[in-house]
């Protein structure tokens, strides 16, 4: 048994030193190696398990010989894997050097969406006019779509919106005026808010139609505010988005919430007017709906319109994005092509 111990001690220095001189994993190697010779099923543990053969006088040399033989492995193994890692790790170094006179690959950083971008501009253009932004939910209640809108169940008004109905009382909002009356109904005047969001109408999908788009609406409210402030303000808007030399005209329509209404031109910054294939030959281009905010929609807010008065608006994104970079279908806003995004 003696001999076997050292025959051990032997075999283990032999093995290590081979393991040391492998040029692949030394460190796996010499964990194996520990296995091999001190694990549960190891050479010197299938030694120990026979000194119960001995007698009594072997059995403390033998025993401490063992403690030796397996302390001086240990120290072999310990000292061996410290030396495998190092050598692994200078090699690494070796062939992961890095040359830092190479170019680096460019990243390319994504961009803001054209409708985003636009959306932006014009908040910003109406925030410096002094607006406020409010927000509301995109799903709404019947009443603030449309009751408090003046448009009660039996206008004909709701024939035109195609409205998303969740139930008789909830809807998926057709505009972001509710936003509007919400605000009205919490603040008191003065009051000037935009609000821009999302809104969803029962359209089939077309060049020029969605069922999911996004409007600004905006909304003034105040002692003594007349057209004229509302004619400001849109031009005023007009100049900061298209230019200088943007005008702007308004044409009498209806709205069932204002009163009179009016639907607002731009002239056209194609051909300034003069009539081309983006204005259809007219020499303007309609941008927005806008109107004084009929009486009854005040007093349903609790705002008294005989002491107050004011003006709202609202208008489709997608169709300024259209109209300031003349495309031409708004579906391309939404198929996510890079070729048509990178452009902006």
């Amino acid at each position: 048994m003696k001999e076997k111990l050292e025959q051990i001690e032997r075999m283990a220095r032999e093995e290590i030193e081979t393991a040391l001189a492998h040029n692949g994993n030394r460190s796996e190697i010499i964990e194996n190696l520990r296995v091999k010779f001190l694990g549960k099923k190891g050479e010197l543990t299938a030694v120990l398990r026979g000194m119960g053969s001995l007698s009594a006088e072997e059995r403390p040399q033998i025993g401490q010989l063992a403690n030796e033989v397996r302390s001086k492995v240990e120290q072999l193994i310990d000292k061996a894997k410290k030396d495998a890692e190092e050598f692994e790790l200078n090699e690494k170094l070796r062939t992961e050097e890095l040359d830092v006179t190479m170019p680096g690959k460019r990243r390319i950083a994504g961009k803001l969406h054209p409708l985003t971008q636009i959306a932006n501009e014009m908040i910003d253009i109406f925030i410096g006019l002094g607006f406020q932004i409010a927000d509301g939910p995109e799903v709404e209640y019947d009443y603030y779509n449309f009751e408090m809108l003046n448009i009660p169940k039996d206008h004909p008004a709701r024939d035109t919106q195609d409205t998303f109905y969740i139930n008789d009382n909830i809807v998926l909002r057709t505009q972001t005026s509710p936003v509007q009356v919400r605000v009205m109904e919490k603040t008191k005047p003065p009051i000037r808010v935009i609000s821009p969001g999302r809104v969803y109408r029962s359209d089939a999908v077309d060049a020029t139609h969605s069922p999911l788009f996004n409007q600004m609406e905006g909304l003034v409210v105040d002692k003594g505010i007349t057209m004229a402030d509302l004619k400001g303000t849109l031009e005023l808007f007009a100049k900061r988005l298209y230019g200088e030399n943007a005008k702007i005209r308004l044409r009498p329509h209806h709205f069932p919430f204002t009163e009179p209404s009016a639907e607002v031109d731009v002239c056209c910054f194609s051909c300034g007017g003069k009539g081309c294939r983006l204005c259809k030959g007219e020499g303007w281009i309609e941008i927005l709906g806008a109107g004084m905010v009929h009486p009854k929609v005040l007093a349903g807010c609790g705002i008294d319109p005989e002491i107050y008065s004011g003006f709202a608006f609202g208008m489709g994104i997608e169709r300024v994005v259209m109209r300031r970079f003349n495309i031409n279908d708004l579906r391309l806003y939404y198929e996510n092509d890079v070729r048509f995004l990178k452009q902006f």
